[in-house]
């Protein structure tokens, strides 16, 4: 290993498999490190490469500094982010700032979506349509069920046609606040890049439920920012498909995790009805409610 650290400081956050450690080096200079089992290697090194692309993109991560192997794992050295989690942050944020950074966390995923997906990636209405029927299969032998949780499936089944011909590129995997933090300097940083795969663009959105719980203007600000404020009513009518099929999973995914994680995907699934009138209405209810409040005048240049 090129880096020679002093102290190793063990990060518990996250749902992440790796093991996540802050570095610091002889001169008190701080990185993150994370390690995975070998038989990561390949996943790991390609996750690491995409990293590189990203940050030459000018998006604002932890800039990857090294990669290799050390005593059976595979690690990583990144640059370390002195800063606060913009889901804590965002609390003490005024109506403005949460937007303007929602807005900044858009345009920063509208840079990841430049990275094209490689051309022998399977056609995305194929994959797409095999993964919303085995979350359909789950959800129907799931011992816990949604209230009203059958307007997801009628949803999912009547516009599997918006799949067809929809473009494929790197998808970071996991975008959302939790994965965002605001550095000392103020800045948005996007954070924890290993769930990343490829896949349609749009799809990258389903975890904004997450986003939209804790702040409906960062919630806001991060589809506007992406489209420039021009938003496609195709988007929010596969934007609606995706979150169905990813909240009919979640309930399965949930269980072995105890009662608490299941009372928390209940009580979203609740909330994504409401917001969507039971599925009826493809633009949720915290995006015009934010849109009513004129946030589209607040200032979006960067």
């Amino acid at each position: 290993m090129q880096y020679k650290f002093e102290t190793l400081k063990l990060i518990e956050k996250g749902w992440s498999e790796d093991k996540k450690y802050c570095a610091a080096d002889s001169k008190g200079n701080k990185f993150l490190l994370r390690v995975s089992p070998i038989t990561q290697y390949e996943r790991k090194k390609n996750e690491y490469e995409h990293m590189k692309t990203v940050a030459a993109l000018g998006v604002p991560i932890c800039r990857p500094l090294e990669f290799g192997i050390s005593d059976e794992c595979v690690y990583s050295v990144q640059t370390w982010i002195d800063g606060i989690d913009a889901i804590d942050a965002v609390h003490n944020m005024t109506d403005c700032e949460q937007y303007s950074y929602g807005y900044q966390s858009g345009q920063f995923l509208k840079k990841i979506h430049e990275i094209p997906a490689p051309v022998e990636t399977e056609d995305w209405e194929t994959y797409f349509n095999l993964k919303a029927d085995r979350k359909i299969k789950m959800y129907e032998e799931c011992a816990t069920k949604y209230e009203n949780g059958q307007n997801f499936i009628n949803y999912i089944n009547s516009h599997r046609h918006l799949l067809h011909g929809r473009p494929q590129t790197y998808q970071h995997g996991d975008y959302h606040i939790g994965n965002m933090m605001i550095g000392d300097d103020g800045k948005l940083y996007i954070i924890d890049f290993n769930r990343d795969d490829f896949g349609d663009p749009w799809e990258e959105f389903n975890r904004i439920v997450w986003c939209a719980e804790v702040s409906p203007l960062f919630a806001a600000g991060m589809v506007n920012g992406y489209f420039c404020n021009d938003i496609p009513m195709v988007f929010w009518e596969l934007l609606a498909l995706y979150i169905s099929s990813n909240t009919l999973g979640s309930i399965c995914w949930a269980i072995p995790y105890g009662s608490k994680q299941i009372q928390i995907m209940l009580n979203q699934a609740k909330d994504i009805l409401s917001w969507y009138d039971n599925m009826e209405n493809p633009i949720p209810s915290w995006y015009t409610k934010a849109m009513n409040n004129n946030l589209h005048s607040f200032e979006t240049e960067y």
